[in-house]
């Protein structure tokens, strides 16, 4: 079996007997109780029994010719966010402890049961996914795979489900992304992360951030490995990924915001990708997309995060607002600020940006940007300093902000070469162009890294 195995890999050795459902549970359930590694603070809960008793549940499948899909035996890992039956759904924080527990999976839960991959535990995360960082101070922060002795941040919100992913703790991840949760924690990570156009997998089951922008996604490995969960979360077939040639693609690298004040590891990074991408032939243009600017203005209050989150947090934060996070509540608080005619003119404001933006990448297969601003920051520097974290969080969240305002999809990819700074190459296009993504990225994804 290869280091990293791929959903593929993995299908195949459970059909052809070379491993079963049981011994990948079991090698997950034991890199996630390794004392020396992250797995404390990359889950919350382990649903070690239940994921046991599947696995045995699918190898007798399996050999009475029954298993629900390739994949069935699988083990994936879910976000704190979404209802799982049975448990206690806590969005990373203390506030909903004493919560009822899920009466029903989450619709996208019960899809990735329903072909047969097997829950391992509840990733940790950002609290309420409202940050891009994926500190927690409830739970603990898992490391960045980079640099472990030093300690960089994952990236959030979806941190758990990264590191989970990272260290083989399991083998795709089901995250969200208001505005990069997917694709910050895989740049920081070294893996993949796919935002899907957001009407594609619904949004029932999960605590929502924000309603106009929250999407769920998957994280793993590779490109075909998030097509294929994604395929899974909403509710597609799973077809063959065939790779787009990079040769006659054509790119447009935005010039407005996306390039700005990026760390030199992250310019560096980015800028000898395009010239590789360049050398196979692709059509590389650097394009100024002035409606990006527009986004800064309409999150200047707070924007539809701050809005909805305290729509849905008022009460909730009214009773017990002193065990949130501080760093997420006064983000929240900042809805409470936001008027009715000012959240009516933000809506007005994003349906004339989607509809400009979209005219004018038309031409073009995909926006190449990077996924983030910043290298992944050391988390002791954060976790001491307040405005640090403030100035690290928005760069983080910035470029892939202006995709989930664009109501669009998008995927981040490894960048790095084995032994550098993990840094994230985004490709991005309007609303339903998913699986152009998807075959734009299968051809290039090798090829960025060389």
């Amino acid at each position: 079996m290869p280091d990293h195995p791929t959903l593929a890999s993995l299908a195949a050795d459970l059909d052809a007997g070379r491993t079963t459902a049981r011994k990948l549970v079991e090698e997950c359930l034991a890199r996630i109780a390794d004392p020396a590694g992250e797995g404390t603070r990359t889950f919350i809960h382990v649903d070690k029994d239940a994921a046991i008793a599947t696995a045995d549940a699918m190898d007798h499948l399996r050999k009475a010719g029954a298993a629900p899909s390739p994949y069935a035996g699988i083990p994936v890992s879910i976000k704190d966010l979404y209802d799982i039956k049975g448990q206690v759904t806590r969005a990373g924080s203390r506030a909903l402890e004493d919560s009822a527990p899920a009466e029903a999976d989450a619709p996208v839960v019960a899809r990735l049961r329903r072909a047969g991959f097997i829950v391992i535990g509840r990733t940790n995360m950002t609290e309420f996914a409202y940050s891009g960082i994926g500190i927690n101070p409830h739970y603990g922060t898992p490391k960045s795979v980079f640099n472990r002795g030093v300690g960089h941040v994952p990236g959030g919100s979806s941190s758990g489900a990264a590191v989970s992913i990272a260290d083989r703790m399991a083998y795709g991840a089901l995250g969200t992304d208001t505005g990069g949760s997917c694709r910050i924690p895989a740049a920081f990570n070294g893996i993949v992360g796919f935002k899907p156009t957001q009407r594609r997998v619904p949004l029932d089951g999960g605590v929502p951030l924000s309603s106009s922008l929250d999407s769920f996604g998957p994280l793993a490995r590779t490109v075909g490995c998030c097509a294929v969960l994604d395929a899974v979360l909403a509710d597609e077939a799973v077809k063959p990924l065939q790779p787009r040639p990079v040769r006659g693609m054509r790119f447009a690298v935005p010039t407005t915001v996306a390039l700005d004040d990026l760390d030199d590891v992250v310019a560096k990074t980015f800028e000898r990708a395009l010239a590789t991408l360049s050398r196979e032939g692709a059509l590389i243009e650097r394009v100024a997309v002035p409606e990006f600017d527009d986004v800064a203005v309409m999150n200047s209050k707070g924007g539809f995060a701050a809005a909805e989150s305290y729509a849905w947090h008022r009460y909730l934060i009214a009773s017990k607002g002193d065990v949130y996070d501080p760093r997420v509540r006064v983000r929240i608080l900042r809805g409470e600020a936001i008027s009715a005619a000012d959240y009516i003119d933000i809506v007005g404001a994003r349906r004339s940006f989607i509809a400009r933006t979209e005219q004018r990448i038309a031409p073009y297969d995909a926006l190449v940007l990077p996924t983030t601003a910043n290298a992944p920051p050391v988390i002791a520097d954060l976790v001491a300093d307040d405005k640090l974290f403030a100035t690290q969080n928005l760069r983080s969240l910035r470029n892939c902000t202006l995709i989930n305002m664009l109501d669009g999809c998008a995927i981040s990819l490894p960048a790095h070469r084995d032994g550098e700074v993990p840094v994230g190459l985004m490709l991005a296009a309007a609303g339903g162009s998913d699986r152009r993504i998807f075959e734009l990225a299968a051809g290039m994804e090798d090829i960025i890294r060389v």
